[in-house]
């Protein structure tokens, strides 16, 4: 189970996530918190004993997660405490091995000594990640408002060079019409000398061929980090975007092998 959350008027974010090993008893806990541009709490544990088996309260070393209600999650870390409340149905996503789905939330409560009132997403996963035939993974979302949101997941194969061969599945939270599965989406990003993401901007063909135009959004950094991760790499970082006139915030991961 993953969280995250962005507050720009408080200047918080931050990503938290708990793997349980089916079978093996064993988890593992990532979590980083930022304060404006910089990692003020960062977790990176792995072969920790696990506490809770259903999800409704499960423990990894510093974090706990906790299911208040059917539709809200409470996330615990140090004096990191926040409440997660699901604004959208559940949004499909799978690939290289794993199956599961993203919630939009609300997100309130206190982090980095700060109170936030603020804008997140709770994804749930399972099945094995196949390193073997994936070169990358990246997660992808724009939280503007109750009227427009954006959530984008990408696997690279192991042998493709570059965006273009990436395997794409979006979603488009649009007012009234709730959400809406992308049948066209595309990415564009910017990279520093580090290979680290910068900017990125979105064009989500919602039927296709049939749309004329693409609806368009555009993000660029606030803040980021690169984490190793045994043979993997995380690049985490949390964007400012604009989409059709809304301002909004939301991440932008890369989880690649190194």
């Amino acid at each position: 189970m993953t969280l995250s959350w962005g507050d720009p008027n408080a200047g918080v974010y931050g990503l938290a996530r708990i793997g349980v090993a089916p079978g093996e008893g064993t988890a593992s806990a990532l979590g980083i918190l930022f304060a404006g541009d910089s990692v003020v709490e960062s977790a990176a544990e792995g072969g920790l004993e696990v506490e809770g088996s259903d999800w409704g309260v499960v423990r990894a070393g510093p974090l706990e997660i906790s299911g208040e209600e059917p539709d809200s999650w409470r996330l615990r870390w140090g004096e990191t405490d926040l409440l997660f409340c699901a604004a959208s149905p559940p949004l499909a996503l799978a690939g290289g091995g794993m199956e599961g789905h993203e919630r939009l939330c609300g997100v309130s409560g206190t982090a980095a000594g700060r109170r936030l009132d603020g804008r997140g997403q709770r994804g749930r996963s399972s099945g094995v990640a196949d390193w073997d035939r994936v070169a990358l993974a990246r997660s992808i979302s724009a939280w503007c408002d109750e009227e427009r949101a954006v959530v984008l997941g990408a696997i690279r194969p192991a042998k493709a060079r570059d965006h273009a061969a990436e395997e794409l599945t979006a979603w488009l939270v649009d007012g009234e019409a709730g959400a809406v599965q992308v049948a066209d989406p595309r990415l564009s990003t910017t990279y520093d000398a580090e290979g680290r993401q910068r900017r990125a901007g979105l064009e989500l063909y919602v039927t296709g061929d049939e749309d004329e135009y693409p609806r368009r959004a555009a993000g660029q950094v606030e803040c980021g980090t690169s984490l190793e991760l045994g043979r993997l790499r995380l690049d985490c970082a949390f964007f400012r975007w604009r989409m059709e006139g809304r301002a909004g915030v939301g991440r932008y991961d890369v989880l690649r092998r190194t």
